[in-house]
């Protein structure tokens, strides 16, 4: 009987050590479970505040965008609303950009047949002065605009206003390429240095070159039938001045005549149509 009662306690202390063993192995377990667990819910908790700033900042965008996307609108509006008050469509505008960039090409070859029609008269009229004549006269095409140039000594008796002898053959080949090219206007323009005069009828500078301009033009007129209706003479005193007035040069080269030839706005076009071959 006591053999038998040992056996039992013998057997039931293996089972409990063994059901010991089993707890201790299931309870490492369970904690090596949980420490996973509580690390991914710690991450995933880390991924949702990220995800959440992120969206956050999403949202910000969003409402920038929509808030710009608003003013563009309302910009836009606005222009539609001008458009429509002016009755402009965006075709007419468009229909108005190409008309102007054709008009501003036009323009460019306009202005490229006009130098090259001056060239012409300049040339032809360089062409017909000797030599000697070319040392006193001086023939430039400034910004489609023809200018000779004349010294007061080859056209002026000294001191006065009236034509000289010597003039009449240098005056004769201008008056006839002004003839020749009759859609052109004519301006004559006197200028002198800065020495006082003070003469008989001439009071000043002023009076001098307004008086000598104005020969010229009625000698054109009188003496080789240049019509009046396209000639102007006009007097700029000492205040146009090529060069310094401080020497003897400098103030023989500022008193000096220009005829200036410039085609009449009004005829323009037509005579871009008509003009000379260059030799």
């Amino acid at each position: 009987m006591k053999k038998k009662n040992l056996l039992w306690i013998v057997a039931i202390a293996g089972a409990l050590t063994m059901s010991s063993c089993a707890s201790k192995k299931a309870l490492t377990e369970c904690q090596d479970e949980n420490k996973a667990l509580s690390e991914n819910y710690q991450s995933t908790r880390e991924q949702l505040a990220a995800a959440q700033s992120r969206l956050r900042s999403l949202e910000d965008q969003l409402a920038q965008s929509k808030s710009d996307y608003a003013k563009l609108q309302n910009s836009l509006d606005k222009s539609l609303t001008n458009a429509n008050q002016n009755n402009i469509s965006i075709e007419k505008l468009v229909d108005q950009i190409n008309e102007s960039n054709q008009y501003i090409r036009h323009l460019v070859e306009v202005k490229s047949k006009s130098d090259s029609l001056n060239m012409v008269l300049t040339n032809n009229l360089t062409r017909s002065l000797s030599k000697e004549e070319l040392k006193e006269v001086d023939v430039q095409v400034l910004k489609g605009v023809v200018y000779i140039s004349l010294a007061d000594n080859m056209l002026y008796k000294s001191g006065s206003y009236e034509i000289n002898d010597r003039a009449a053959q240098t005056l004769s080949k201008i008056a006839k390429i002004i003839m020749d090219y009759k859609d052109y206007d004519v301006l004559v323009e006197g200028n002198t240095d800065n020495v006082p005069i003070s003469r008989e009828n001439i009071r000043n500078n002023w009076d001098l070159s307004c008086l000598r301009a104005s020969s010229v033009v009625q000698y054109l007129q009188t003496n080789y039938g240049v019509d009046p209706k396209r000639l102007t003479a006009g007097g700029r005193g000492e205040y146009n001045p090529l060069t310094t007035n401080n020497t003897e040069v400098g103030k023989q080269r500022n008193r000096r005549t220009q005829i200036i030839i410039t085609p009449k706005l009004d005829q323009f076009m037509e005579l871009i149509d008509k003009a000379p071959e260059n030799d």
